[in-house]
């Protein structure tokens, strides 16, 4: 089974925030799969389905981002998934908004919820997809920008990223992670790379 974790934190108040891109690409994915990611498990809300003809698992955390791997472990442990099974889904201030990028392995960055599933997994090694929001003007408190609401032109890269983030994992289901890098990574610019070393992420 294929367990695919969106990052985010529970509460109404964060539904429409950057760091809840992870969330919001899962809530695509079930959608468009017909799975209902509702049933209360392992610290996560989780839904139970197939797609690409495997069987798999969606997953919102429900700790709060900085503890998210607790749900993973949890959810590793009763769905007798190994890190290569595992897809995480997440912002990353490294990268445009608009940007998508799907990596096989990597550091978690600054992004503290991918730090706690690292740190849960005992492993870098497993797929994940980057959704970029970085900020286009200098911010000096990037846990206050990521925390708060979307304006509507950042709302409408949210739309196109998740639904771009559900046909990447769709790729990765029927084809491999390299073959959804091919497809979904775009060349990215000197000052971009600088952040490719370390995987980018946010500091909440």
């Amino acid at each position: 089974m294929r367990l695919i974790v969106g990052l985010g934190n529970a509460g109404f108040e964060y539904a429409w925030t950057p760091h809840n891109l992870g969330f919001l690409a899962v809530d695509e994915i079930a959608e468009r799969a017909g799975i209902r990611v509702e049933r209360p498990e392992a610290k996560s809300l989780v839904g139970l389905g197939k797609i690409a003809r495997q069987d798999v698992a969606l997953a919102k955390p429900q700790t709060m981002m900085n503890l998210s791997g607790l749900a993973v472990r949890d959810l590793q442990e009763r769905l007798e998934c190994v890190a290569g099974d595992l897809i995480v889904l997440y912002d990353d201030v490294a990268l445009p908004w608009g940007m998508l990028r799907v990596r096989e392995r990597g550091t978690a960055g600054g992004h503290n919820g991918l730090k706690s599933v690292i740190g849960a997994a005992g492993t870098t090694e497993f797929a994940r997809v980057r959704m970029g929001v970085q900020p286009d003007h200098p911010v000096g408190d990037l846990a206050a920008y990521v925390l708060r609401p979307m304006r509507k032109p950042e709302l409408e890269f949210a739309g196109e990223m998740v639904a771009q983030a559900a046909e990447a994992v769709e790729l990765i289901l029927t084809l491999g992670t390299a073959a959804a890098m091919n497809r979904f990574n775009r060349r990215v610019s000197p000052e971009e790379s600088e952040f490719e070393s370390g995987e980018g992420g946010t500091e909440s």
